[in-house]
């Protein structure tokens, strides 16, 4: 619904009022005369015309007209089903474009794309909210007095921008598996989502190796959707999973994307992320991973994409290939990173090291400090689980 509507409006602020005003008169309105058969595109449709209407008041729209990538046949037209992906493409490649900086580009289109609060996207990046905030207005403006086309890149301009809406939908996809915050582990919207943007990305580029990849981590990842979750709504780790429930055919298919993408070179970030996620789906059993393996992809993929979060994963599989104490020391190295000092998965990881190596005042400790850094109930649970069971 935004991303129809940035189309008209040219401002972002200004469309999400719009689609505010939409949901506002849907409530009133479907109270008395039903939901509608398309309740998407009547609400986009009541979005694009209110942002018409406050264009024509505001006298946007005539400034705008020039910069507008779509006819006046189009601005008044009703919506169908199969605009929304040509409209998210759409606003994705024009939150990144070239003339910001990735971190702007990827924050903005998270911000924008995905509905999460600035909030939310500030833990993305481990960044402090206002800081965030900052960044994001400044984002806006630029783009809008740039004049920056609101539309899908030539062929040839993709290569460019590529790499940024790779890691836009896979944040996308991280923030939609396991939610920064609220009473739910995952929204799945969000993974949806994410996956049909990865399966638009692959028919624009059926050839590159690391749009194959991101869709195969996405398919790997969530193929264990059904296993996350215990009988009485309790998170379930990936060593307690029931693999039976996990979804063979979405493995199968990632299991090949993964291959062919291999086969093709070089890997880059997605083809190693993706690899690290095969190798637990290939797995029967967690007795079964091939810790040594997933050691070596961490450190390759720390050559093609170093991050202290990165690291962090390394050193749990280090934890599991070497055995705790190797995997607690080299957590302790990164304690001190600044931009890990308030993520909850660091005390996590080290509390589960210092659990397997019988410390367990330490490893009650460390599962507390990531209780009290943990936003997502349902985790949080899982960790006071664990403090209980130390006492």
């Amino acid at each position: 619904m935004l991303a129809a509507t940035i189309r008209i409006t040219r401002d972002f602020d200004v469309a999400e009022e719009c689609v505010q005003d939409a949901f506002a008169r849907a409530l009133a309105t479907w109270a008395q005369q039903g939901i509608p058969k398309n309740p998407g595109a009547w609400l986009t449709t009541v979005a694009r015309r209110r942002a018409i209407d406050v264009g024509r008041r505001r006298d946007v729209a005539t400034r705008s007209q020039r910069f507008l990538v779509t006819d006046d046949a189009d601005v008044g037209r009703e919506v169908s089903d199969g605009d929304f992906e040509d409209d998210r493409l759409r606003l994705i490649f024009t939150c990144c474009h070239p003339s910001l900086t990735t971190d702007t580009q990827v924050a903005l289109a998270l911000r924008m794309l995905c509905g999460l609060s600035t909030t939310e996207v500030a833990k993305a990046f481990l960044v402090k909210e206002s800081a965030m905030a900052a960044r994001l207005t400044r984002a806006k403006k630029k783009i809008a007095l740039a004049r920056i086309p609101y539309r899908v890149p030539e062929r040839s301009e993709l290569r460019g921008r590529i790499d940024a809406v790779l890691l836009v939908v896979h944040l996308l996809f991280t923030t939609g598996h396991t939610s920064p915050v609220g009473e739910k582990l995952s929204q799945i919207d969000l993974v949806e989502r994410s996956l049909d943007l990865a399966l638009m990305l692959r028919g624009l580029l059926p050839d590159d190796a690391e749009v194959a990849s991101l869709l195969a981590l996405i398919l790997l990842t969530d193929s264990r959707r059904g296993a996350r979750i215990g009988a009485d709504g309790e998170f379930l780790a990936l060593a307690d999973q029931d693999r039976s429930k996990w979804h063979r055919d979405s493995i199968d298919e990632g299991l090949a994307l993964v291959g062919a993408s291999i086969r093709r070179g070089r890997p880059g970030r997605f083809t190693l992320m993706a690899a690290i996620a095969a190798v637990h789906s290939s797995a029967a059993h967690w007795d079964e991973t091939d810790w040594s393996e997933i050691v070596g992809l961490y450190d390759l993929l720390l050559e093609a994409w170093p991050s202290p979060v990165v690291a962090l994963n390394r050193a749990v599989a280090l934890s599991f290939a070497e055995g705790p104490l190797v995997g607690l020391m080299a957590i302790d190295e990164l304690s001190t990173d600044p931009q890990l000092s308030t993520y909850p998965y660091l005390a996590a990881a080290r509390g589960d090291c210092l659990e397997r190596l019988e410390r367990l005042p330490e490893a009650r400790e460390a599962f507390e400090e990531a209780a009290l850094l943990t936003e997502n109930h349902v985790e949080r649970d899982f960790l006071r689980l664990r403090i209980a069971q130390l006492s």
